[in-house]
């Protein structure tokens, strides 16, 4: 083991990484005491890239640092780099693969989305988080804020692992009537619910998976996390990915879990602190990060009824009373594929907004970048009467329309096996709306910068690469609106009863956009496509 007393003088430890390189150990210590402890693929050769731990906390300390299973040859002194700025930061944002409508971290590994909460004017969003990698591992919870839900700034890293364990999914409330007794100033405190999960890291050997709270005073910025940890013990197995709502009816906060197996259960407190269980969830199928929320049906106010989901897009319609969730319904979604996974609800959206807000981790990879994953674009969601039943409907989050560009326009054009519509639009990023009367054709082609959707009628079926999903036309017609990234395409069908994310490899010679059918003739009533300026854009100018 090799150790280097540093004197932290500059905010950031800027570190090398080559994929595939053995695993180093690196502990901090301060007074003696482990504060941070992660393992990373160290290189002393050419890197693949670089990465950072923000010391800003150290500042004008003396931290030291330990090394175990280093194999290179240079000296620990000489193989990290100081600097009151992040390495090669140029180039954040814009690389090769970064999408340029979708949430992505700077450096490392991102996946579930967590701690989704609103807060005077801020949307927060916190995620699992590998800082040192662009593989799973080390989990910590990154942090974002954007006040549109659109453009993004990512802020220090929120929760960083401890001797209970490293931190795993959860999510996040506002306390306003001050239930935990956190707060200490004017604002009312944030608080973030989470899994600590032990075992995972050498420094929580032997300890189980428990339920954790920290807080924040400042609207998020400093967190703290809360000295009589954990609120709740392990109750079986790896249970994990707290979700919890304040239920106003029997003002009590309310706690959906992931327990093992198929199995979920929804615990009530009155200040997050004291959890009983008052209900068991057997999901078919199902296995960690549930959520539970209401909905109005049909956006009638009046009429309202509450979904339990799975994080493959599965989820249950019932009732709820404050303690016991019944279920009516169930519907499966099998059609998301690796594009869509653990999905979380914003929490804490005034009610005269009304909207419920949701996104999910894209499990896509990207080659060869720093970064590694993305986050779904910010969908509304609502609760429809189909003929199938009732049925969750995303759309896209109208904040979009502040990305929007130049626009073109088409209408009334009859598209058969000789004529196709060719557009001639050479963007990257765009936001297309269509309407289409099928008439006799028996399929209909979108083809967008070279990623060819298809819809066959006879079959009833949307298909955009390795991801299909049962579609059916209404009276003769169908409208489409697609969100087309530098790595994904987004399909929302009939105002978002089929909602297809689909994570997609660029093609940089292929730009167009082109309408055709086959085996018959169909008319393409009405298609706007609005090109996109990346949300990236001011971050890039360092605005």
């Amino acid at each position: 083991m090799s150790s280097l007393k540093l004197a932290v003088t500059d905010r950031y430890m800027n570190l090398p990484v080559k994929n595939n390189a053995s695993k180093t150990f690196i502990r901090f210590y301060s007074d003696e005491s482990l504060v941070r402890e992660f393992n990373i693929e160290l290189t002393d050769g050419e890197p693949d890239f670089w990465v950072f731990s923000d010391l800003r906390e150290y500042l004008g300390q003396t931290l030291e640092v330990k090394l175990e299973g280093y194999k290179g040859k240079t000296d620990l002194a000489d193989l990290i780099l100081l600097s009151d700025t992040i390495k090669n930061r140029e180039d954040i944002y814009s690389e090769k693969y970064r999408p340029q409508l979708q949430f992505t971290c700077k450096r490392g590994w991102l996946n579930d989305p967590n701690g989704l909460v609103y807060y005077k004017g801020e949307y927060h969003l916190f995620y699992q988080h590998n800082p040192y990698g662009i593989k799973w591992g080390n989990m910590h919870w990154g942090h974002a804020v954007s006040e549109d839900l659109v453009h993004w700034e990512e802020l220090e890293i929120a929760l960083y692992p401890d001797e209970l364990g490293t931190m795993f999914s959860g999510s996040a409330i506002v306390d306003h009537h001050n239930t935990t007794g956190f707060q200490t100033g004017e604002e009312s405190p944030l608080v973030l619910i989470y899994t600590a999960a032990g075992n995972e890291a050498p420094r929580s050997k032997g300890v189980a998976y428990t339920q954790c709270l920290a807080y924040s005073n400042d609207r998020g910025r400093t967190w703290t996390k809360y000295e009589h940890n954990p609120v709740l013990g392990n109750i079986i197995g790896n249970n994990r990915d707290p979700k919890v709502l304040w239920h106003e009816p029997t003002q009590k906060w309310v706690m959906a879990l992931y327990l093992d197996k198929n199995d979920f259960a929804l615990l009530t407190s009155p200040d997050l602190k004291e959890w009983e269980k008052t209900c068991d969830i057997h999901f078919p199928n199902g296995r960690e990060c549930p959520e539970l929320f209401e909905l109005p049906v049909d956006n009638d106010r009046n009429q309202k009824k509450w979904v339990f989901w799975e994080p493959k897009g599965s989820y249950m319609v019932g009732s709820f009373d404050g303690k016991t969730f019944i279920q009516e319904s169930l519907v499966s979604c099998n059609h998301f594929g690796p594009h869509y996974y653990a999905a979380q609800t914003w929490s804490g959206i005034p009610e005269e907004d009304g909207r419920l807000i949701q996104t999910a981790w894209s499990r896509t990879h990207l080659p060869g970048m720093p970064f590694n994953s993305f986050l779904t674009f910010p969908c509304t969601l609502s609760l429809r009467t189909t003929p199938e039943g009732l049925r969750l409907c995303y759309y896209p989050v109208k904040e979009i329309e502040k990305l929007h560009a130049k626009l073109y326009t088409y209408e009334n054009m009859n598209l058969n096996g000789e004529k196709m519509l060719q557009t001639n639009i050479e963007a990257e990023l765009l936001d297309l709306n269509a309407e289409m009367e099928v008439g006799s054709a028996s399929e209909i082609h979108l083809l967008v910068n070279g990623i060819q959707i298809v819809y066959k009628l006879l079959e009833k079926r949307l298909i955009c690469q390795d991801v299909s999903a049962s579609f059916e036309h209404k009276e003769g017609k169908v409208s489409f609106r697609v969100l087309v990234d530098r790595t994904a395409i987004t399909i929302f069908g009939n105002g978002g009863e089929l909602y297809m994310p689909v994570g997609i490899m660029p093609n940089q010679n292929t730009r167009s956009v082109d309408v055709f059918v086959r085996g018959g003739s169909a008319r393409l009533v009405s298609m706007a496509i609005s090109e996109m300026n990346s949300c990236w854009q001011a971050a890039r100018e360092g605005k």
